[in-house]
């Protein structure tokens, strides 16, 4: 069994796409998957699998989008390669709510058309971007053409996700 973690985008995120973590984790273990638990109402969910990524990323989407009526675009990472990510964070000295990874289905390829960048840091990563927000997210205007299809998480929310992950694998 490997343990993976699902991040959902655009799920109870500014009053759209409202989704009860209690329904993700039935819909998770609905699907075969085993020791899930829910982080925060943002569309996080971790669980074991004896299922490959590919699979159980197609299977989590094919039941979004019959529970929400429309697709919801779900990136999977195995405990390992969300470890990765924590380590490779080029802005480990930051704080970690001021700091996100954006996570993609693939490499991100070049961040060109980068609009309204104020003092944001932007890095590439493996399938992630890096950015480190030195005002908050909240306050920033950036805009990634890049990260469109991603979602992000604060990297206070990778770590717990790591923790969680670890517990069960």
């Amino acid at each position: 069994m490997t343990a993976f973690i699902a991040l959902l985008r655009a799920v109870n995120v500014g009053g759209s796409g409202k989704l009860p973590m209690g329904e993700l984790a039935a819909m998770c273990e609905a699907l075969g998957h085993g020791q899930v638990k829910t982080w925060i109402a943002s569309g996080n969910v971790v669980f074991t699998s004896d299922q490959d990524g590919e699979a159980v990323k197609a299977g989590l989407e094919a039941a979004l989008l019959a529970w929400a009526g429309k697709p919801v675009a779900v990136m999977v990472r195995t405990a390992d390669e969300m470890r990765a990510v924590l380590a490779a964070s080029p802005f480990t000295d930051q704080p970690g709510n001021r700091s996100v990874a954006i996570f993609l289905d693939g490499a991100p390829g070049e961040l060109d058309g980068l609009r309204n960048r104020a003092d944001e840091e932007i890095r590439p990563g493996v399938r992630e971007i890096y950015v480190h927000y030195p005002g908050g997210m909240g306050q920033s205007k950036l805009v990634i053409p890049a990260a469109k299809a991603g979602t992000a998480r604060n990297m206070n929310t990778v770590a717990n996700l790591v923790e969680m992950a670890g517990a069960i694998s």
